[in-house]
Order: C-alpha cells, then structure tokens, then sequence
C-alpha cells in the first residue's frame, strides 16, 4: 500500500510539490505541478532517501518531508527550496522515529503529529522552518492515532483530523502554533476515517476520502472553519472513492 505525501504547497511561483511513496518499495522521488494550470507533474529532484508514509508541510520558500517508513520507521526531516528543483537537504531529526503521521504549517512553523512507531502516537514535535535542526517536542494530541491523520493549520491555529489506532477515529483536535502545549478536541468528523487528505485557506480547512474500515474507501469532502470549533460540515465528493492521498492548496497558514 503506498500513497504521496505533500512536502510543499507553494513557493512564489505557486508551486505544489510531491515526494515520497511506495512503488514496489520506497521511492525518493519528487514531482512538482504549478497549481494555477492543468497538466502533468515535473520531476523536482529526490529525497535523500527513499520512504512512504512520510509528512509535508511548508513556508513560502521551503517544503519540508519528515518521518516515514524505509526498512523501519523514520526520523528523517529534509527540505527543500520550492522555487528551485534539485534534490531535498538533511533538515534534522523528528522528536520521535515514525510513519503514518501529518504535517502543517505556520508561516515560521512546522508542526508534525501523530503516527506509529512501536506503537500509536500522540507526539507532536515542531520546527522552525527557516533554520535547520532537530524537531522539538510540542504537546499531545487528545488522543493517539497515525494512518494518517490529515493536517492543516491557518496562520495561527493547527488541525489535526481523523486518522486511527485501533480502529478508525472521528476525532478532530487543534492547536494554536506559535504556543506549545497539548491539542484541544476542535469537533468531530461526520463519519471516523483514516487515510485521508487535508489542505486549507486561511479560514476554511478541507478533509477529503479516506477509508470508513480497513476495506471501505470513501469519496467524502468535508469542511471545518479553523478560526473557529465544531463538527465537519458535508462539503461535496472527490470524482471517485480513494484513500491514503495527498492535498494541497495555494494558500494555507505557511502562506501569507
């Protein structure tokens, strides 16, 4: 099972870039789109090693891949320049080694939560996006899951939605970034699912697909407002049922 993980979102050229996955085994490869067309997407460069099950987040010049699974979980942070293509950079090391775990972002910020290692997690560690170094400890999430939970922040207020340990959750939690300290229940999802997709604007934060259980793939979009809390709202369908995708939009909270 392999899916691709967003490791930027957009630089000043409106840049959404692609890394990561499974393809009869990890792959390190990195693809980009320019978001305002259509059309195919471009090689970038490589990871600076091969993973799936990794997380993205960016700034407006940086993208940023963290954890994942290689022959065992990972604690491996790379970056890259969005504006450029080449191949990522040694950012640091995760607070904890894990895969299955999500991303977002501030305009400073990155925030990474969730995931398995050798067992569910409820870590959340941060960086700053600007500098390199090790990621630090941030908090909890109210409860711990990976598959995926999807990510998404606003400039001030991070969101983590859905995801799984025992089985699917419906749980959505916030956190506000420029803080540390443990996420805060925000509302719940219509419906509990793992692997799906999250992107955002600076007010609305969107969740798309996923998996109901470990066999029923969804087509489901759902909406939250981020400044604000409360369960999902329906949204509308994705053009067909999928799970363990990746989302990203041209303005979120590493935008400004």
């Amino acid at each position: 099972m392999g899916f691709i993980n967003r490791i930027g979102k957009r630089g000043g050229i409106g840049r959404g870039i692609f890394g990561g996955g499974y393809s009869g085994g990890q792959v390190n490869i990195m693809e980009y789109i320019a978001i305002a067309t259509t059309g195919n997407a471009t090689d970038f460069g490589d990871l600076t090693v091969g993973r799936s099950e990794c997380a993205g987040c960016a700034s407006v010049l940086r993208g940023l891949v963290g954890g994942g699974y290689i022959s065992s979980r990972s604690n491996i942070i790379d970056y890259v320049t969005i504006a450029t293509t080449g191949d990522a950079t040694d950012f640091g090391d995760l607070y904890v080694s894990r895969s299955g775990l999500c991303a977002l972002a501030s305009i400073t910020r990155g925030i990474i939560g969730g995931g398995y290692s050798t067992a569910y997690e409820n870590t959340i560690d941060y960086i700053t996006i600007a500098t390199t170094g090790n990621a630090t400890d941030f908090g909890n999430l109210t409860t711990a899951r990976g598959y995926t939970p999807a990510g998404f922040a606003s400039p001030t207020r991070g969101i983590f939605a859905g995801g799984a340990a025992a089985s699917e959750s419906n749980v959505i939690d916030y956190i506000t970034i420029a803080t540390t300290g443990n996420a805060t229940d925000f509302g719940d999802l219509s419906a509990k699912r793992s692997d799906a997709a999250g992107m955002s604007s600076h007010v609305r934060g969107v969740i798309g697909g996923g998996l109901y259980d470990p066999s029923t793939s969804v087509n489901v979009i759902e909406y939250v407002t981020i400044a604000t809390t409360g369960n999902a709202t329906d949204f509308g369908d994705l053009s067909a049922n999928r799970f363990d995708i990746a989302g990203l939009s041209d303005v979120h909270g590493g935008l400004t």
